[in-house]
């Protein structure tokens, strides 16, 4: 197609190599706020660069007219996708760019451009392809909105205008704007120069214009949205008992708000309007204020006592904004929220106008009470607030160097202890061990191994106890039925979640020694339904997984059918009843209708075989519908390979006892002797077992010569057969079940060998033991088959792990060697050293945070920590950590209690933020969850899920104001607990869980 094909409004292209130099200039501009960028489909845009490379305007690339389709949710809305990629499903390009392709190319009929602002955000400017969505209405009609989309740059005067032109609002009529949030709460829009990332406005929340009547009121002094309001306003409870709503993964933040809320100092400073004097707003590294006046009106709003739960939205909206890291409803640690905020808080509110430089000075062997008195006065000439004055203590930090031992000593400041917990070398993990012996039953173990350790420890502790050697063991994890992966002995067992259902296989003695000789085989369990799937455009039966598979080696000369069959029935003796003697022999059948049956059921010549098989896996699956659709990846080896096309008979079969029966040699039969072209089942449920073919083989082959003379040259069987015999009667054997070559999966893609044949496995084999219904409910003895046994060593409790906070801290101080990523530079050496490192604690600050680093990140695994860590609630004593003794009397003591908790539950892909609190004013412990609040008991507070621990020094601690409320039915906080619940029930839900 030439390019003056376009239709529409497209104009006269340049020559190619025009458009692509003026479009690739073009795309070199830097972002600048305010600009307009569009997004392009990647796919158009890659054929449109093919097209011009070509440098051909005829040729078959031409990419026709701009196709957005593919970036639409549906082409009515035009919405555009979520969670869509630049440069996997879009381009950006700047706006005359876009209008030179438009004016080229045009634009597909009725799709709208789509153009996106570049906003200048605080931490940087980019393209803003997801803009807000809102809702407008009017106050007067509150069930009529339109949706509507603005960047984050524009005003909220723009806003304005969109309400009155749509809802046709006079320009005289006096009106004022609010926002709602998805739950009661709303705000008044006052600045309509403000911009909508200033506003705090996000998508999801409503605006609503309020018009004024004609005598000059209002109609509402709030909307009527805020219907719930009579209950805040009559409500009465202890201040600071309030509950926080989840935004939709801001649990993490809630959790910190409610601890930093409940601490004191920190509090009444607020609460007292001291903040206002000392807000900050032309400090380079704070927020302008921002987040200080966010965060007072969060407390506020908690200690007025007149709130079940505070809805933070505007304090969330004020951290995304200044922290880009928190923009949005991801997964975040509240401790990394913390921390932005008490630094953000500090910069706020620093007393410092103007931060002098001041030149770090070395200990160079001065009295360490000298260096660090020096140290904090420098530290205050920088920084001075309310945060340094409750929360900063001093480190001593001492380094030697290991070549010239070189000693420096610093004193540093410090706003919350990071202390590691006891990392054990071990993990404890549990086995189902399969014997050789067919009549055992499996056995559970509880095995401990190294936890930095790989597949063959495992083996190793797991030979121990059952005295079978490592060599003879093979891995895997089962799922569904499956094996979701079969591990080899140098892999790292930190693949191994405790989660896994984790088996271990013993092989034959000679498996590792002939290794070339030996096949390690997988083996599944299927069972075949009733009837057959003609719906799908197949006549063969669907198939499901079900029991548990096998792995087990077998030498390659015995993979035949013949002989895999004979192993499977001793290998599934336990819990696979043998055939009765008298069910050997079925009874006799004319082949004239098994002759059917292998016409409707396969393929009856040469040719439509041939045609069966370069279908390939596609043709198969789309002629069938699997019960057991291969729902995991295939993590372990290869799938086996089909046995080749006309392949011999072996002499075994040759000499079969049934001189009649003949089988064809096409790589598409399935294990019993039909042509499978079902992608996962076996064909016919008369088939016979792998020992023996049906009749209908033998049809199928006497159709083949008669018409195409080929059958005698592919089998020996053939040669005993009469040309032409149409009717005649045999007697075969019956069979327990069919052999099925299978995938990874446990879905059929190819054929397996024929009766008598061996295998050809390029790799990793897997076969399906398929089993009749019938047959199985009569043979197969589930429950026995479900059977293990535990080891004693299952009985020995598995202890959780429980260290003391002073175990903790003296960790915290003990020696170490700085990693090679994190070197000193040692001014003696003039050169890198990884020099030993030692902090000591100095001086303690007022309020002391104690971060538990539960998270723990090395080069083998990733783990959260679930070790109990006793902490005490009072009388936490320091003197035995802290270097600076006290002189005099005036020294402030070092025993702290406790006043709040921040827990994490969970592990590292989910959980949850909860915490506790001491309750200044009346010292009643609760436990808050969000927007839900509840009583606490001291003992429920030192769990495996503590965090973030908040220690109040004794001698700050004020008595309580008020007696501590009594739990009663009647009680308003037990009112509060109820209203939290049916809030939380209105507010977004924790969706997918925090971490770290």
């Amino acid at each position: 197609m030439a390019a003056t094909c376009s239709t529409g409004s497209a104009t006269e292209p340049p020559g190619l190599e025009t458009q692509w130099r003026e479009i690739d200039n073009l795309n070199q501009q830097q972002l600048r706020a305010g600009d307009s960028w569009y997004l392009l489909d990647k796919r158009w845009f890659d054929q449109w660069k093919e097209y011009v490379h070509t440098g051909d305007q005829n040729s078959s690339s031409y990419p026709g007219k701009i196709d957005n389709t593919e970036l639409f949710e549906d082409l009515d809305s035009y919405h555009l996708k979520e969670r869509l990629s630049e440069n996997e499903d879009f381009i950006l390009v700047p706006a005359e760019a876009w209008h030179k392709l438009l004016s080229w190319y045009d634009l597909m009929e009725d799709h709208p451009p789509l153009e996106r602002k570049v906003v200048d955000l605080p931490s940087t400017v980019k393209v803003e392809v997801y803009p807000v969505e809102v809702y407008l209405c009017l106050s007067s009609n509150l069930e009529s909105t339109v949706t509507a989309r603005f960047s984050r740059a524009d005003k909220i005067h723009a806003i304005h205008q969109k309400i009155r032109q749509h809802f046709n609002v006079s320009e005289t009529a006096e009106s004022r704007l609010w926002m709602r949030s998805t739950d009661t709460s709303s705000e008044r829009l006052r600045n309509l120069n403000m911009t909508v990332l200033d506003a705090c406005l996000s998508s999801a929340m409503t605006v609503i214009m309020e018009i004024r009547n004609a005598d000059g009121t209002w109609p509402t002094s709030r909307p009527q949205i805020m219907r719930n309001s009579g209950d805040e306003d009559s409500y009465r409870g202890p201040p600071g008992v309030c509950g926080l709503t989840n935004l939709g993964n801001t649990c993490f933040m809630n959790s910190a708000l409610q601890c930093l809320s409940n601490t004191p100092p920190l509090t009444e400073y607020f609460l007292m309007n001291l903040y206002m004097e000392e807000l900050n707003f032309t400090n380079p590294l704070g927020m302008k204020g921002e987040i200080a006046e966010a965060y007072a009106d969060v407390i506020k709003q908690m200690w007025s006592g007149r709130h079940y739960s505070v809805v933070p939205r505007v304090f969330k909206t004020k951290v995304g904004h200044f922290a880009s890291q928190f923009l949005g409803y991801q997964q975040h640690d509240s401790q990394e929220l913390l921390s932005f905020l008490l630094d953000g808080l500090h910069e706020d509110l620093n007393r410092v106008k103007k931060k002098e430089y001041i030149e770090l000075k070395d200990a160079d062997g001065r009295p360490d009470q000298e260096v660090a008195e020096e140290a904090w006065r420098n530290h205050l000439r920088r920084n001075d607030s309310v945060i340094v004055d409750t929360f900063h203590g001093l480190f001593k930090s001492t380094l030697v160097c290991p070549e010239c031992n070189k000693v420096s000593v610093t004193f540093d400041p410090f706003c919350y202890l990071s202390v590691p917990l006891p990392v054990s070398k071990e993990r404890v993990m549990e086995v189902f061990y399969v014997s050789l012996d067919p009549m055992a039953k499996p056995t559970q173990y509880r095995l401990i191994v190294p936890k930095a350790g790989r597949v063959i420890d495992l083996c190793t502790a797991l030979s121990q106890a059952t005295d079978v050697p490592p060599s003879q063991m093979a891995v895997a994890d089962v799922f569904n039925h499956r094996f979701y992966r079969i591990y080899q002995a140098d892999e790292s067992l930190s693949c191994i979640l405790d989660r896994d259902d984790i088996f271990v296989y013993q092989l034959n003695n000679s498996c590792m020694d002939l290794a070339d000789e030996e096949v390690i085989l997988a083996v599944y369990m299927r069972e075949r339904s009733h009837y057959r799937d003609y719906g799908s455009g197949s006549n063969s039966y669907s198939t499901s997984l079900f029991g548990h598979p096998l792995l087990m080696s077998v030498p390659r000369a015995q993979c035949t059918r013949d002989d895999l069959y004979q192993l499977l029935l001793k290998r599934l003796a336990r819990y696979v009843h043998p055939l009765d003697p008298s069910e050997e022999v079925e009874e006799e059948e004319d082949e004239d209708e098994e002759l059917y049956k292998a016409q409707t059921n396969g393929v009856s010549d040469d040719e439509g075989e041939e045609d069966s098989e370069e279908a390939g896996p596609s043709k198969k699956e789309g002629q069938t519908q699997e019960s057991n659709q291969a729902d995991g990846q295939n993590n372990g080896p290869l799938e086996a390979s089909p046995s080749s096309e006309g392949e011999e008979r072996t002499e075994e079969e040759e000499s079969s006892s049934e001189p009649d029966r003949g089988s064809s040699t096409e790589e598409g039969q399935s294990a019993c002797g039909s042509t499978d072209t079902n992608s996962q089942d076996a064909t016919d449920g008369d088939q016979s077992a792998c020992a023996e073919p049906s009749g209908k083989e033998e049809e199928d082959e006497e159709e083949e010569e008669d018409e195409d003379g080929e059958g005698a040259a592919t089998c020996a069987q053939a040669s005993k057969r009469i040309p032409g015999r149409r009717h005649y009667t045999e007697r075969r054997k019956k069979a327990l079940f069919t052999i099925q070559a299978v995938n990874s999966n446990g879905t059929t893609e190819r054929g397996m060998a024929d009766a008598g044949s061996s295998f050809s496995f390029s790799s990793q084999p897997y076969i399906a033991i398929d089993w009749d219904p019938d047959m199985k409910k009569k043979y197969y003895n589930e429950n026995e088959a479900e059977k293990y046994i535990k080891h004693q060593s299952m009985d020995v409790p598995h202890q959780q792990t429980t260290v003391r906070l002073q175990e903790c801290i003296e960790l915290f101080t003990t020696v170490e060697t700085l990693e090679e990523e994190n070197p000193w530079y040692c001014p003696t050496c003039k050169r890198h050293q990884l020099a030993t490192k030692k902090l000591d604690l100095w001086s303690l600050p007022e309020v002391l945070i104690i971060h538990l680093k539960r998270f723990s990140y090395t080069k083998y695994s990733r783990e959260k920590l679930d070790t109990i860590v006793e902490f005490p609630l009072r009388d936490l004593d320091f003197s035995g950590f802290l270097l600076k003794k006290t002189t005099n009397s005036t020294e402030p003591p070092c025993r702290y209690d406790l006043i709040s908790v921040s827990n994490h539950y969970g592990g590292l892909r989910d959980g949850h933020y909860t915490s506790y609190a001491q309750n200044k004013d009346n010292g009643q412990w609760y436990y808050f969850d969000d927007s839900k609040v509840t009583f606490a008991k001291e003992e429920q507070i030192v769990t495996s899920a503590a965090y973030l621990l908040f220690y109040q020094r004794q001698d700050k601690i004020r008595q309580p104001t008020v007696p501590p409320p009594v739990p009663s039915s009647t009680h308003p906080e037990n009112h509060i607990t109820s209203q939290t619940h049916e809030a939380a029930d209105g507010a977004s839900s924790c969706v997918s869980m925090e971490t770290d």
